[in-house]
């Protein structure tokens, strides 16, 4: 039997003021690995003014699809328990310093990203086995609440998702995102 290899907890600041992305603690042996989702004490200075979580939720997602653009007013810590996926980040907050901004986060399992409230969260699954994204809300989602959302297929927005996107295919994005405004139209009207 090997020794046990860990990988300790880091963060990593985006160009989008307030987005994190996180790698998680991690244990691993011969027998697998053992990934830390949460610790308080651990994420009390990156979570400082965040929580509790109100609302957990997991989603299963197959290879090509897209979920997105939706930016909720509440705070998000995301992650993938299984497969890969390919995070996108929009910083859709009037006024915010980094408003327009994109950034997008290569997601596996162990690494996280905490969304501030008012940030568009996408993402696209690329393994073809599927994948499993992991939501943390600070508050409960609820329909008709706060936020906002666009639609993923935004050329405006330069984002090259890894897997071509068939805007007729809902098993690939559904009609409401596909439908959702292009934030390129709404941000020139707000320049």
């Amino acid at each position: 039997m090997s020794a046990p290899q860990i990988i300790d907890m880091d963060t990593t600041t985006t160009a989008i003021d307030g987005l994190v992305v996180l790698t998680m603690k991690q244990v691993s042996d011969d027998r697998g690995t053992v990934r830390e989702l949460f610790r308080a004490s651990s994420y009390a200075a990156t979570l400082a003014g965040v929580g509790p979580w109100q609302q957990i939720n997991a989603t299963e997602t197959r290879y090509g699809a897209v979920r997105g653009l939706h930016g909720e007013a509440m705070t998000k810590l995301v992650a993938i328990v299984s497969g890969r996926a390919f995070g996108v980040y929009l910083d859709a907050r009037p006024g915010s310093a980094t408003y327009g901004a994109v950034v997008t986060v290569d997601l596996e399992p162990g690494t996280q990203v905490l969304v501030p409230a008012g940030v568009c969260n996408g993402f696209q699954s690329v393994s073809e086995g599927g994948s499993q994204y992991l939501y943390c809300f600070d508050q409960e989602w609820v329909p008709g609440m706060a936020g906002t959302a666009f639609t993923p297929l935004d050329e405006g927005l330069g984002i090259e998702w890894p897997v071509a996107i068939d805007p007729s295919d809902p098993a690939q994005v559904s009609a409401k995102d596909a439908g959702a405004p292009r934030f390129s139209d709404v941000s020139t009207t707000l320049a």
